[in-house]
């Protein structure tokens, strides 16, 4: 997989009704990187991610990857490019789990051509992926949350993107589960795919993520490298709470530690 360009977004404005959610939002998220959404409850990650995924158009602005207009690109075209992994998904369809992850392969193919050995082979590395090679032949709708998230990962890995934008893919996982998660967005971002997701754990972000994009009231309020970004400072504005920065002795990695804001 060969790196491309990044995610631009500009001046972004998203409305329920008359209430503004996204207010003139403009981000990146450099090519071939990891980068996280954050922002407290309500901040607006969710919706900001389904625009940037142009599955809901915004009211104003303009979305582009790798020099291509995502909002008026063909679905077709666009599917190509990128894939988008909601938080929950629920179906009442009787497929199975490879039935699911091959729809991922779906713009790939011509209206009646069967699937081909190749296809084949690309869903089952997706399976392999998120290890749920084992669940191939159960009902989607009868596994639990946790592996429901990993079957849309394998479904999104299938449509090989180069863009993937999830959100709150750790949702519903143990911390097992969580790790191998992470580990893999950063494996595929090393092969050149660019990664955005919405993280709830900060924690999580400032260990796993190159980039960070700090969201608030539908407003951009930060963005910028991991380290440089998620500061002390920076969380005891946005989250009311103290952040401790420390080092993984067993890994090296930065993690951050969080207690009660201290009143004077």
């Amino acid at each position: 997989m060969s790196e491309h360009g990044g995610l631009e977004a500009s001046r972004i404005r998203i409305l329920a009704g008359s209430t503004l959610i996204i207010d003139g939002v403009d981000c990146t998220v450099p090519p071939g990187s990891v980068s996280a959404l954050v922002g407290p409850n309500g901040a607006g990650k969710s919706t900001l991610l389904r625009a940037l995924a142009a599955v809901q158009k915004p009211a104003e602005g303009t979305i582009t990857f790798a020099d291509t207009d995502l909002l008026t690109a063909p679905r077709r075209e666009r599917a190509r490019i990128v894939a988008f992994v909601e938080q929950d998904t629920a179906t009442e369809t009787a497929m199975t789990v490879s039935s699911v992850v091959g729809l991922g392969r779906l713009p790939h193919q011509s209206l009646w051509r069967e699937e081909s050995a190749a296809s084949a082979a690309i869903v089952a590395r997706s399976l392999e992926a998120t290890n749920m090679t084992a669940f191939v032949a159960r009902e989607f709708a009868s596994l639990s949350g946790g592996e429901r998230q990993r079957v849309m990962l394998a479904r999104a890995l299938a449509q090989e993107p180069t863009l993937l934008l999830l959100d709150e893919p750790t949702n519903h996982l143990d911390i097992g589960a969580q790790l191998e998660a992470l580990i893999l967005l950063r494996r595929l971002a090393a092969e050149g795919m660019t990664v955005l997701a919405a993280l709830h754990d900060l924690g999580l972000a400032a260990t796993y993520s190159d980039h960070v994009i700090v969201l608030r009231d539908g407003k951009i309020v930060a963005a910028g490298p991991t380290a440089e970004t998620l500061t002390p400072e920076l969380v005891r504005e946005v989250y009311g709470v103290e952040a401790t920065v420390l080092t993984n002795p067993a890994t090296g990695q930065r993690v951050l530690a969080f207690s009660p804001l201290r009143r004077e």
